[in-house]
């Protein structure tokens, strides 16, 4: 159950609260299904001792495990405190405002543990001041090289309001990493809107851009539904699965299957595994979208395309964990090139694994050409900035119904 909610990530990030919600609700949960499963069955005279029982086993169990935790929690949080531990840290920025984040972090009244390896300039001009506490890195086209050879953990964006439209470029060139903390200087305006969450109230109000949509608990819990769903996928329509392979084989020449390679998580390749819907040698004039009346489409494939049967092969990239049912639809890199040119911010979706069905699929259907990817691609933004499980069981529902209806393409 700790390990479920990421309980032993980022111990050294632990704070005393935090890890008093979590110690408490695992122990809550954890003593209620020892209880019930294991106790409540054995013979007791009065309910009065039942409940007694279950308060002790409760109370025994938080006491003993949060006080070991706290101890080590306190003794990790005065290690950062006393900067005899440190989050190697990036400073993009290089005017007045950078060098005061600079000195608002190392004088704030708790030290939170940011450990300054240099800064990156955005335009021309560098504060003499700030070149005389830390390096001058490179350049922003040298970021990901920079976080690579420096184990960057936090990277804090510093720039003056005049430069505030280059935050979203930079923070492109971070697409894929989601190992790296992205922190961001507010100004009036973010504080009035909302944007400015802390953690401490001695440490600098910082909007943080989480690497990780989602707490660990649900990314353990998505995967495990991923699994369960797959395998439950795979046996219910086995027939369904064993009918189509048949009639794929009998319809046209060629194999059953079809593997092409995609784009998946953080940009890593893999092949996708679909029953074959097109005539063998369809792309043999180059990557091509299909379109409705798509003379490479088979007979056949036109009835797999419209109830989405040709997707069933996926529930095994599932298992092997380069999908996941619900994410963004990976594409080829012949049309992320494509479409990045036109939308860079596409490159965001490979933080997440991707999926056999999507909230773009849902809400827009297949893509027929770059310009229909770039408008499904705004709701699977949407998506990333609204991922939870309940978002993802949502989008399962309306991905049944329409199979259903026959709306797939």
């Amino acid at each position: 159950m700790y390990a479920f909610q990421g309980t032993y990530k980022n111990v050294y990030r632990k704070s005393r609260l935090k890890e008093l919600e979590m110690t408490l609700f695992a122990s809550l949960f954890g003593v209620i299904v020892i209880f019930f499963a294991l106790l409540l069955d054995d013979h007791i005279s009065s309910y009065h001792k039942y409940y007694l029982s279950f308060l002790i086993l409760f109370l025994l169990h938080f006491t003993i495990t949060y006080l070991g935790r706290l101890v080590i929690t306190t003794h990790t949080a005065r290690l950062v405190h006393t900067r005899r531990i440190g989050f190697p840290t990036l400073l993009i920025g290089s005017g007045k405002r950078a060098f005061d984040t600079y000195l608002d972090l190392e004088n704030q009244a708790v030290y939170s543990g940011n450990l300054f390896i240099g800064f990156v300039p955005v335009n021309g001009f560098i504060d003499p001041r700030l070149q005389q506490v830390m390096p001058h890195l490179g350049s922003l086209s040298d970021i990901n090289t920079l976080i690579e050879e420096h184990h960057i953990e936090e990277v804090i964006f510093a720039v003056e309001d005049c430069q505030n439209d280059r935050i979203s470029q930079i923070i492109r060139l971070l697409d894929r990493r989601d190992d790296v903390i992205i922190k961001i200087t507010p100004d009036l305006r973010d504080i009035i809107y909302g944007s400015v969450k802390i953690n401490s109230i001695f440490h600098s109000p910082l909007i943080t851009i989480n690497p990780r949509p989602m707490e660990e608990w649900q990314y353990a819990l998505k995967r495990l539904m991923d699994i369960l769903l797959s395998l439950l996928a795979l046996l219910l329509l086995s027939p369904v699965f064993l009918l189509t392979a048949l009639i794929v084989k009998c319809t046209s020449p060629g194999p059953v299957f079809y593997a092409q390679e995609r784009i998946g998580y953080r940009g890593k390749p893999f092949k996708m595994h679909k029953f074959r819907s097109m005539y063998v040698d369809a792309e043999a004039n180059g990557p091509a979208l299909s379109k409705d009346d798509d003379p490479r489409i088979t007979p056949f494939g036109r009835i797999m395309r419209k109830y989405r049967l040709d997707e069933i092969p996926q529930f095994y990239n599932v298992l092997k964990g380069t999908m996941s049912i619900v994410g963004p639809r990976p594409e080829r890199q012949y049309f992320i090139d494509q479409i990045v040119e036109q939308a860079p911010e596409y490159l965001l979706l490979h933080k997440v694994k991707p999926g056999i069905t999507s909230w773009g699929q849902v809400k827009y259907g297949y893509a027929e050409s770059v310009d229909e990817m770039i408008e499904r691609m705004r709701y699977d933004l949407l998506y990333l900035e609204n991922m939870s499980i309940a978002t993802d069981i949502k989008i399962l529902l309306y991905t049944v119904i329409i199979i259903f209806q026959g709306r797939g393409k």
